[in-house]
């Protein structure tokens, strides 16, 4: 666990630099990769990297066994599984090759994300800091329910979840229009202290797509899944919040468990299908 959560980050010194391996992202136009084991879709953006201010590198956290067992986890506080941390190491190392490097990281503070993150600093030498407005949605009387516990808890209130409408999770948990002002207050806070760096938000499915949203200034998108430990980009420029790759997930790819690595089950803030 974090040494005790913080609401505000701490400046650091240094401007960022966009990793090597990705010339796309370092020359007009910046390149949008929506990417998951199944597809990939590229759509341009016509921005000049001088035009960019500050990058926010957006990661999932590892699998965790409630994560496979289906089981909502909202706040709970679960870790990761062996896979999770057989994820999280094989990011550090594809962030570590590609020479990848980062002002400042933070990260939600429950286990999972934490855990995550920690892996990750530790292969590029920095200290992670916690920030609790990056947690997972919060589902109130849903979380550690499996779907069909949180239907039989109240049907009613999962059918208007279904149609669509922003309820409050579990009765008591969040809308997503909370999670999403909060996750964008904390990225606001983190680009202006960092105006000229590289970050990593270290987070959850349900902050992620709310920021996916944000940037490309729909509050009401929802992006398709972001998979454990996929990465999705932002930039703030002068003019707004563009998205750069949404959901890559290629440093699971290329090894003999790569299907199994990209493992994808819902997170908590997904309507269902």
């Amino acid at each position: 666990m974090p040494p005790g959560p913080v609401c505000h980050p701490e400046p650091l010194c240094g401007e960022g630099s966009l990793r090597e391996k990705e010339p796309a992202l370092r020359r007009c136009p910046l390149l949008l990769v929506i990417q998951t084991p199944c597809y990939t879709t590229q759509v341009t953006y016509a921005k000049t990297r001088r035009e960019l201010m500050t990058t926010c590198y957006l990661i999932r956290h590892g699998e965790t066994d409630w994560n496979v067992q289906g089981i909502w986890q909202g706040q709970a506080d679960i870790p990761l599984n062996d896979m999770g941390r057989a994820q999280a190491h094989r990011l550090a190392a594809y962030l570590l090759e590609a020479g990848i490097h980062f002002d400042a990281i933070y990260s939600s503070d429950l286990q999972r994300s934490w855990e995550t993150a920690t892996i990750v600093a530790a292969a590029l030498g920095i200290t992670p800091q916690p920030l609790i407005a990056l947690r997972e949605i919060d589902v109130g009387a849903w979380s550690a329910k499996t779907r069909a516990e949180v239907i039989a808890y109240n049907p009613a209130l999962y059918q208007r979840f279904v149609a669509g409408e922003d309820v409050r999770r579990g009765d008591t948990g969040e809308t997503f229009s909370e999670l999403s002002q909060r996750a964008a207050a904390a990225i606001e806070q983190i680009a202006v202290a960092y105006p000229a760096g590289q970050v990593a938000c270290f987070s959850h499915g349900g902050p992620i797509r709310a920021l996916i949203g944000y940037a490309a200034g729909d509050a009401q998108l929802v992006h398709g899944h972001i998979g454990n430990t996929s990465i999705t980009i932002m930039h703030r420029t002068a003019s707004g919040w563009d998205l750069g790759v949404v959901n890559a997930m290629q440093h699971l790819g290329n090894i003999d468990q790569a299907i199994d690595m990209m493992s994808a089950p819902p997170d908590d803030a997904e309507t269902p299908l």
